[in-house]
C-alpha cells in the first residue's frame, strides 16, 4: 500500500450534498458573505437532517479538509487496470502516518 495526498474538494462537495453540511470552511469570513441557500425540496431536507444528527468529523480529519489535501491509501496494484482503487485514512491509521511524515520532514 501507499500513502499518498489528495485533494479534498470532491469530498467536501459530496459531505455538503449528502449531509447538508459544509466543511473545510472557517466558522464565519472576514467579508460576511454567505452563500445564497439553494432550494431543496422538503423531503430532501428532511434526509440530510437525519442524516447529520449522527454525522461528526474527527478533528484531525476537519484540519485536512481546511488545508485542502487529505491523506489516502492506495490498495490497487499499479499496473493492473490502469485505474487507482483505495481509502481515506481516518483514525489510528491517520494519526500513525502523521507522526511518520512529520518525523520525516524533522530528518
Amino acid at each position: 500500500n501507499t500513502i499518498v495526498q489528495i485533494d479534498a474538494h470532491p469530498f467536501m462537495q459530496w459531505y455538503k450534498k449528502h449531509y447538508g453540511i459544509e466543511v473545510g470552511k472557517k466558522k464565519k469570513g472576514a467579508h460576511g458573505e454567505e452563500d445564497a441557500e439553494e432550494k431543496k425540496s422538503f423531503k430532501v431536507v428532511s434526509k440530510q437532517k437525519a442524516r447529520a444528527t449522527g454525522a461528526k468529523l474527527d478533528t484531525t480529519i476537519e484540519d485536512q479538509f481546511q488545508t485542502g489535501r487529505l491523506l489516502a491509501c492506495i490498495a490497487s496494484r499499479p499496473g493492473q487496470s490502469g485505474r487507482c482503487d483505495g481509502y481515506v485514512l481516518e483514525g489510528e491509521e491517520l494519526a500513525f502516518y502523521k507522526r511518520k511524515l512529520e518525523k520525516k520532514k524533522k530528518a
